[in-house]
Parts: structure tokens; sequence; C-alpha cells
């Protein structure tokens, strides 16, 4: 009787643990979680506005994901927000690139967008994107375009 109890309790066990290792990589794969030591350098890029992007936004360039924001901090002296971006290694960019925040569709989520430069020269771990666009707040521009008319 032990014996068929002991045979019932380690297949439980087993398979246990197969769902929960199943669980375990169905989340990091639809939850687009990355896993410590991913093959990423990081770049920072400093907005006037980062209104509405949030941690983890998807960085593209050429409509292509090469990366993600990790971070995103207020900067107290000069009243910028501070972007820091994760690259996938392999991808280059250049140092005169311009960084802009876009919205995915009409009212989607916002991402940073890279446009590459004509320069020969590539930013590397720790480097800074000079040129960059805020993102676009509709509700300004709205209103500037019905109080604009007015007059």
């Amino acid at each position: 009787m032990t014996d068929k109890r002991t045979k019932i309790e380690i297949s439980v066990g087993i398979f246990m643990i197969i769902g929960l290792i199943a669980i375990s990589f169905i989340a990091i794969k639809l939850g687009d979680l990355s896993l410590p030591g991913k093959d990423q350098y990081r770049i920072v890029a400093r907005f006037t506005s980062a209104s509405g992007l949030r941690t983890g936004a998807y960085v593209e360039a050429a409509g292509v994901r090469i990366g993600d924001v990790d971070s995103i901090v207020f900067d107290t002296d000069e009243y910028h927000a501070v972007v820091t971006l994760n690259i996938n290694n392999g991808v280059t960019i250049t140092d005169d690139a311009i960084a802009s925040i876009r919205t995915a569709g009409i009212i989607g989520d916002k991402f940073v967008k890279i446009t590459p430069g004509g320069s020969g020269e590539f930013l590397k771990e720790g480097m800074e994107i000079v040129d960059t666009e805020p993102s676009i707040n509709l509700e300004e521009l709205i209103s500037k375009y019905i109080f604009e008319s007015k007059e």
C-alpha cells in the first residue's frame, strides 16, 4: 500500500514541476519579460516631455523593435525627463540619431522611435542621444487650433 502511495506522490510532484515550468515559460513569452543577462546595452535620451511614455515601452527603428525603455526619471536641475533605453546588441545607433516619442495608433501606447543620422560614429554603452523630440500632446494641439482659429 505504501509503495502505491509513493508512486502517486512522485507522479503528482513531477506533474507539478512540469506545470510550474510551463507557466513560467508562458509568463516570460507572453509578458515579454526579459531574462537577466539579455544581450543589450544602455543609452540615454533627454526629453522636455515624456508624457505617456512608460517603462517597458518598446524602442523601434525603421519599424522594427530594437529594444525597450528601461527607466524614466526626472532631472530636477534641467527639468527634463531622462529616459534610459535598452538597445539590443548588434544594433548600432549613430551619434546624430534622433529619438522621438510617438504614439502607436490614435489612442495607442507611446514608444520611442529612433531615426538614424548620417554620421559614421556610433553610440556606446552609457552615451546619450542629443537630438530628441517630445511626445505630441493632442489636447494642447486641438486647443491651440481651436483658439487660434477664432481670432
